[in-house]
């Protein structure tokens, strides 16, 4: 079997191009990644390494394990080998720059990233990788994890001291300054990380990040003079110029202003300290006592920035999630025409409202609504009646609910349905009215419409149960057999149906007389017996209901005796609207040709009585019935009034024209 040769696109060249580079985009990533994190690394160790403290060597403060632990948490899983690799790599330099063994600084390098490591695990972990300190769980979850990830890699810390540096102090005394000197850097540094990478998800409004570097530009100042302050006035002056700051950037801004704010601060301190400036570079004090000060100082103010920044970023969201939730609420009450509302019985002026009052009552949203205007729109003939439901309320029977009309400031008139609880004191006072009144218009014109349609279906159902009585009764009297009776009640109550079943086609409201022609000539109309034709107009149910009777009386008779009863007969129905002394009105006439010879009968059944009686009676027509020896013919005419208002005035015919 042979294999056909693989033909190769450019653009399938051009994908392997591009798989061939994405690995070595990944790598120059990554390099870059730990080359710019073992810079800052380096240099935040060597400035740490200038202060050491006696007797054991201990960085007083390590603000790179900061670095690396913020960088990991703020650059996720995927930087965890290129960070932790240029933290190491930077951690051995900078201890053998500081006169260190090898394998000493290898020992506090792979401690020192270790617990930055051990840090970003927990953080990853417990809280997920979008971690941000915008609460407050976040902010004391991290600081506690600092605390526990320098606790474990103190023990290798005081390991290496041992070994290799012989101090005076105990292990534990060691221990400790390593636990304390890397705790305040990650809780200095690494938020000031993850606030960044918070920010770059999302981005502080121009206003809000022109306040915040102003703010942190105030910082900046404000903690170099602090600083250089005499320790007699350090204290006094501290609170009263770092502090409001402080507070106003937590309130104002993102978290990472703050964290900002609280390295600004703790750098400022470190440097004064490493550098023998202000306060804490005062000779006059034990190294030790302004050691512990400047950690005392650097833990106060991150964590207290820190906390409230976090506490005031909650406050914001929880702000943002409750205006939201009014949002869609006030949107649910607009959709729904519901208007909710709270009335202070006890003062009986405030009335708090939904913002869907406006749309629903009809008045101004930028005007004031109270319960004195809301209710000099309510209907007079329905005031007494809401009144008293609302005075009906008792601690036992707190509810209420009335329906009332209410006009509009347009004019309109609407109904209204209120359902509302009352609250009452220990007196049994009532101190408060909620509720919710839903516009019912709607449902009240669906109402009155349904009960004008039973109504004339009640009125209906009765005329055709009285009409189907009448025809019974006439048809057995002009019935001379069984037979015959049922055949012709049968014919009279298939005409009333079909005209019925074609009202309720058209809704009640009006039928084609063109329908009603044809569907009563259809039994026995064909291409050449039948003739119709006429303008298009419509008649209402009264007079289409009659005149459907009458034609098929017409009809019948024409197939018993007239033209329809033989093959060469024919019938022609032909109408038209016309104008004459006594008004205008709707000619219809029926003729017949070709049938039997016709007599005039000696006697009238009750066929030829329906034909001659029905219209004028129920529509005040007039009927021309003709025994002509050529054919039967019939001249109806129907007033103008029982013909649909829609006819053109072209359709008028005038006979003396």
């Amino acid at each position: 079997m042979t294999r056909s040769p693989a033909i190769h696109k450019p653009g399938d060249q051009a994908e392997r191009r591009l798989e061939i580079s994405d690995p070595a985009r990944q790598w120059v990533a990554a390099a870059a990644t730990a080359a710019a994190g073992g810079i800052a690394y380096f240099l935040a160790a060597r400035l740490s390494l200038y202060l050491l403290r006696e007797p054991d060597g201990v960085a007083v403060f390590w603000p790179a394990n900061g670095v690396a632990a913020g960088a990991l948490i703020a650059l996720g899983r995927g930087s965890r080998w290129a960070v932790s690799i240029g933290a190491a790599t930077a951690s051995i330099v900078a201890n053998i720059l500081g006169d260190r063994s090898f394998v000493a600084a290898a020992i506090f390098a792979l401690s020192n990233v270790g617990e930055a490591i051990l840090v970003a695990a927990i953080i990853e972990r417990r809280f997920g990788t979008r971690f941000s300190l915008d609460r407050l769980h976040n902010v004391l979850g991290l600081l506690l994890t600092a605390v526990f990830a320098s606790a474990i890699s103190g023990l290798g810390g005081a390991l290496g001291y041992r070994l290799f540096h012989s101090p005076s102090a105990s292990s534990l005394i060691t221990w400790q300054h390593w636990v304390a000197s890397d705790s305040l850097g990650i809780a200095t540094v690494a938020p000031l990380l993850i606030g960044v990478a918070a920010s770059v998800r999302v981005p502080p409004s121009p206003k809000e990040f022109a306040e915040g570097a102003g703010a942190l530009g105030a910082i900046t100042v404000m903690s170099a003079i602090s600083i250089l302050l005499p320790s007699a006035s350090w204290a006094t002056v501290l609170p009263i110029t770092l502090f409001p700051v402080l507070l106003w950037i937590s309130a104002r801004c993102q978290p990472v202003f703050a964290a900002a704010a609280a390295f600004v601060v703790a750098l400022a301190i470190v440097s004064a300290t490493t550098f023998g400036i202000g306060y804490f570079g005062d000779p006059g004090l034990p190294i030790n006592n302004r050691i512990e000060g400047a950690q005392a100082s650097i833990l106060t103010t991150s964590l207290c920035t820190l906390v409230l920044a976090a506490l005031f970023a909650e406050r914001r969201q929880h702000e943002a999630a409750l205006k939201e939730t009014a949002a869609r609420l006030e949107q649910a009450l607009t959709a729904g025409a519901v208007m909710a509302f709270e009335w202070d019985a006890r003062t009986r002026a405030s009335f708090h409202h939904s913002e869907s009052a406006a749309k629903i009552i009809g008045y101004d949203p930028q005007a004031s609504f109270t319960v004195t205007k809301f209710r000099k729109l309510i209907h007079s003939a329905d005031f007494a009646r809401y009144k008293a439901n609302l005075r009906s309320v008792r601690p036992d029977k707190p509810s209420y609910a009335v329906t009332f009309r209410v006009t509009r400031p347009d004019g309109r008139e609407i109904w209204l349905e209120e359902t509302a609880t009352a609250e009452f004191d220990a007196t049994g006072q009532c101190v408060r009215v909620k509720g919710l009144t839903v516009d019912v218009t709607q449902r009240k014109r669906t109402d009155e419409h349904q009960r004008l349609l039973i109504a004339e279906l009640d009125h209906r159902v009765k005329n055709v149960l009285a009409r189907v009585a009448t025809v019974a009764e006439y048809t057995r009297q002009s019935s001379s057999t069984i037979d015959e009776f049922i055949q012709a009640l049968d014919g009279r109550i298939q005409s009333m149906a079909v005209a019925h079943e074609l009202l309720s086609q058209g809704g009640w409201q009006a039928i084609r007389l063109a329908d009603i022609v044809r569907s009563q000539l259809a039994p026995y109309a064909t291409d050449s017996n039948t003739m119709t034709g006429g303008p298009d107009i419509t008649l209402s149910a009264t007079a289409a209901e009659a005149l459907a009777m009458v034609l098929q009386e017409l009809v019948t008779n024409a197939s018993k005796y007239g033209a329809l009863s033989i093959p060469g007969g024919q019938v022609s129905v032909r109408w038209q609207c016309r104008r004459s002394d006594a008004g205008e009105g709707l000619m219809i006439v029926w003729s017949e040709t070709g049938g039997p010879p016709v007599s005039v009968p000696t006697e009238y059944g009750y066929g030829t009585s329906l034909i001659r009686e029905l219209v004028p009676h129920e529509l005040g027509g007039t009927v021309d019935l003709a025994f002509s020896s050529g054919g039967l013919c019939c001249t109806i005419e129907i007033p103008i009034k029982e013909v649909s208002s829609n006819l053109m005035k072209d359709q008028f015919i005038d006979p003396a024209a």
